[in-house]
């Protein structure tokens, strides 16, 4: 009897720590040894790790506590952070993150560091370096969430960021990629979802990804509503250019800036919605996957995770192949 518990615990253990597919909002993916992580919206930020993208387990958050500077910058703000963004440098990851209230754009995107993701290994420990750059209702029109760390010729780095108001935003950062390089009111916008978006939080675009592959830098975006379930109408578009400040068009043409961007994916009789899209490669493989969110059809629009393989056209265009997804 004792060995039937101990075998029917194991299972159920098994069972909490697969989640297939996990439910996560606004997924970025990094890869460590054998190990992909995934970091997401959440409280104190979200992980998860698998090393066969189909079984997962869930992860310690980032932040046990909410980062105090975040408490007072953001009223409102209780701890649920949202949209983070993984990269690594000089033997570091750098996790960007985003503080706010929904609605609004008195919001903050903060930093932490860390030598490790892998929560085992007894360097495991989160520096947080506290905001980057934040927004301000009436002062600024734009909103600081959403980071994407990209990287521009002589290696130089740039934070996009922005969602709603003035759309989609570049900012340089210090070669030590924690402070702004520049006034953030020299950030130039890359996006927008309407032709004259004013400084209105009507402005439906979000998500920034820049990914450089060949002689682009593509920026993929997620245009449309998140987060109502069963009324979710996110969907993701893509538009590429020569240049990390653009113009960013798409493939017929039109510029970002005002309102163009080639759709790569929207919902469907199976997702309500999809979106917020990361792009990981990886170096093993030699493949391109789009990591994302969608709202499932089948259980009343909650958020799961998606991977897909990128399949790129001869003419340098990303797409997405039927029936190949990984999640």
């Amino acid at each position: 009897m004792r060995y039937l518990i101990f075998l029917l615990l194991a299972s159920i253990q098994c069972l909490a720590q697969d989640n297939h597919p996990p439910s996560v909002h606004d997924p970025v993916m990094a890869k460590q040894g054998d190990t992909y992580y995934i970091f997401a919206t959440g409280y104190g930020i979200s992980t998860w790790s698998s090393t066969d993208f189909q079984h997962w387990k869930e992860g310690p958050p980032v932040f046990a506590n909410p980062p105090k500077w975040a408490l007072d910058a953001v009223p409102g703000f209780k701890g649920h952070i949202w949209a983070p963004d993984i990269s690594y440098y000089q033997s570091q990851y750098y996790l960007y993150y985003s503080i706010s209230t929904f609605g609004k754009n008195r919001s903050s995107i903060g930093l932490a560091t860390n030598v490790t993701l892998d929560p085992a290994d007894p360097r495991y420990h989160w520096t947080d370096h506290g905001a980057v750059i934040s927004s301000v209702p009436g002062k600024t029109p734009w909103n600081a969430i959403d980071p994407n760390l990209a990287i521009g010729e002589k290696d130089t780095p740039y934070l996009a960021f922005g969602s709603f108001w003035n759309g989609i935003q570049l900012v340089r950062l210090r070669k030590d990629r924690i402070h702004l390089a520049e006034a953030p009111s020299k950030a130039i916008t890359l996006a927008s979802h309407k032709k004259d978006p004013g400084s209105s939080g009507d402005n439906a675009i979000e998500g920034a990804f820049i990914f450089k592959k060949g002689g682009y830098y593509y920026l993929f975006a997620s245009i449309d509503y998140c987060c109502k379930g069963p009324q979710s109408t996110y969907k993701m578009i893509v538009g590429r250019s020569k240049s990390l400040k653009g113009p960013y068009l798409d493939n017929q043409g039109n510029d970002l800036r005002k309102g163009g961007g080639h759709i790569l994916l929207a919902g469907d009789t199976d997702w309500y919605g999809v979106g917020h899209n990361a792009v990981f490669h990886d170096p093993k493989s030699g493949i391109d996957y789009l990591i994302f969110h969608g709202y499932d059809a089948h259980e009343n629009g909650r958020p799961k995770l998606r991977i897909e393989p990128l399949i790129w056209n001869p003419d340098g265009w990303p797409t997405i192949q039927p029936n190949t997804s990984l999640q």
